[in-house]
C-alpha cells in the first residue's frame, strides 16, 4: 500500500529520469548554441502554452464546461506578477556564487513570489466570477466567460486611468519588467502543472469532475455535489492561466492589451481540442506543436513569406480534425499519466462462487 501511495504522488522514477534526460538535452542545445536564443524563447513559449491550456483541458476537456474566459485569467496573472516584479525586484539582490553556478536568490525569490501571488488572484477571480455564472452551464456559460476575457481586456486598456496603476501605462503597454523567466522554471513549472493535474484527476476528486461531464444528472443522483467540482475545475483552471501569464510576462518583459485581446483566447481551445479532449500528454504535445508551428514556420519560411504560416497553420488544423476528429492523440496518455489500476478487493461473502457452484453442481 505504502508503494501505491508514493507512486501515486509522482514518485515514479521512470518520469523524473524521463523528465531529467529531456531537460538536459535541450540545456545541451541550449549550451551548444544548436538551438538559437529565438527558437530557445520559442520553447519556452510552449511551456507557458502547455500550463494554461492544460487548465482549460481540466475545465472543458475533463470538466466538460465550455470556457472562453482562460485568456483572461491569463491576462490578470501576467499584470499582477509583472507590476511586483516591477516594484521590487530592483530593490532585492542576495547573489550567490556555488562555484558551478552564480545567481541572484533576491530577484528569484521575488519572481516566484510575484508568479504565485498572479496564480492565486486568477484564482480568487475565478472563484468570485464562477460563484454566479457556473450555474448556467453549457453555451450561455461559454458566452459569460467570454464576456469575462473582453472585460479584462478593456480593464488593460485602461490600467492607468480607471485603475489606479500607472506603472502598467494602460493602451500604451507595460515596459521595464525584468526578464526572470529562465529555461529551467518554464520546464520546472511545466512538470510541477503535469504532477499535480495528473494526481487530481486520478484521485476520487479527479472521478467526481469526469462524472459531470459525462452525465451531470446520473452524477447528482449519486450524491456528487456538481456545483462544488465545477467550481473547483474553474478555480484550478484559473489558477493554471495565471500563473502562465506570469511566466510569459517575464519571458518577453514587456505586456501590451492588444496580447490578450478575446481572439487570442481561441488560441488555448486550439490547442486543447487539437491535442485531444480529456489528454494530458495530447495537450502538452499539441502546445508545443502550436510554438514550433506558427513561431518556428517563420525561420524556416523564406523571407517575405513568413505570413503563409497563417495558411499553412489552418491547413493543418483542417486536415487533423477530418483524419482525427479525436484530437492528435485522443484519450491516450503516456507513461506516468496513464490511469493507476488499483488492486480490486475480495469481500467473503459467504456465498458460493461460480466455479465453486459449478463444481459442486457437477
Amino acid at each position: 500500500m505504502k508503494k501505491r501511495r508514493l507512486e501515486f504522488l509522482g514518485a515514479s522514477w521512470l518520469f523524473w529520469v524521463g523528465a531529467i534526460a529531456v531537460y538536459a538535452v535541450i540545456q545541451v542545445l541550449f549550451s551548444t548554441n544548436v538551438i538559437t536564443d529565438y527558437m530557445k524563447t520559442v520553447i519556452q513559449l510552449g511551456c507557458v502554452m502547455a500550463i494554461v491550456s492544460l487548465g482549460l483541458n481540466l475545465i472543458y476537456g475533463f470538466n466538460g464546461q465550455f470556457s472562453l474566459g482562460q485568456w483572461g485569467f491569463y491576462a490578470i496573472g501576467a499584470y499582477a506578477s509583472a507590476d511586483i516584479t516591477y516594484r521590487y525586484a530592483a530593490k532585492v539582490s542576495i547573489p550567490l556564487d556555488l562555484g558551478f553556478a552564480t545567481f541572484d536568490a533576491g530577484k528569484i525569490a521575488i519572481f516566484l513570489v510575484a508568479i504565485a501571488f498572479g496564480a492565486l488572484l486568477a484564482g480568487l477571480v475565478a472563484y468570485l466570477f464562477g460563484l454566479p455564472v457556473l450555474k448556467m452551464g453549457g453555451d450561455y456559460f461559454g458566452i459569460a466567460t467570454l464576456g469575462f476575457t473582453i472585460v479584462v481586456k478593456v480593464l488593460a486598456d485602461n490600467t492607468d486611468t480607471i485603475l489606479p496603476f500607472p506603472e502598467m501605462k494602460g493602451a500604451r503597454g507595460m515596459v521595464g519588467i525584468p526578464r526572470l523567466t529562465t529555461w529551467f522554471w518554464s520546464f520546472f513549472l511545466l512538470v510541477l502543472c503535469i504532477i499535480i493535474l495528473r494526481n487530481i484527476l486520478h484521485s476520487s476528486t479527479g472521478r467526481a469532475i469526469v462524472s459531470v461531464r459525462e452525465n451531470e444528472i446520473a452524477a447528482k443522483a449519486m450524491g456528487i455535489d456538481t456545483v462544488k467540482y465545477k467550481t473547483l475545475s474553474f478555480v484550478i483552471g484559473g489558477i493554471y492561466a495565471g500563473l502562465a501569464g506570469g511566466i510569459y510576462a517575464h519571458l518577453y518583459a514587456f505586456l501590451h492589451p492588444s496580447l490578450f485581446h478575446f481572439i487570442k483566447s481561441f488560441d488555448p481551445m486550439i490547442i486543447v481540442v487539437f491535442g485531444g479532449l480529456g489528454s494530458i500528454t495530447g495537450t502538452v504535445v499539441a502546445a508545443f506543436a502550436w510554438a514550433l508551428s506558427l513561431e518556428g514556420l517563420r525561420i524556416i519560411l523564406p523571407s517575405g513569406a513568413e505570413a503563409w504560416r497563417y495558411i499553412i497553420y489552418p491547413i493543418g488544423l483542417l486536415l487533423i480534425m477530418l483524419l482525427r476528429p479525436q484530437g492528435l492523440l485522443g484519450g491516450i496518455e503516456w507513461g506516468f499519466l496513464k490511469p493507476i489500476e488499483w488492486p480490486r478487493r475480495k469481500f467473503d461473502t459467504g456465498a458460493p462462487s461460480l466455479e465453486t457452484a459449478g463444481q459442486e453442481a457437477g
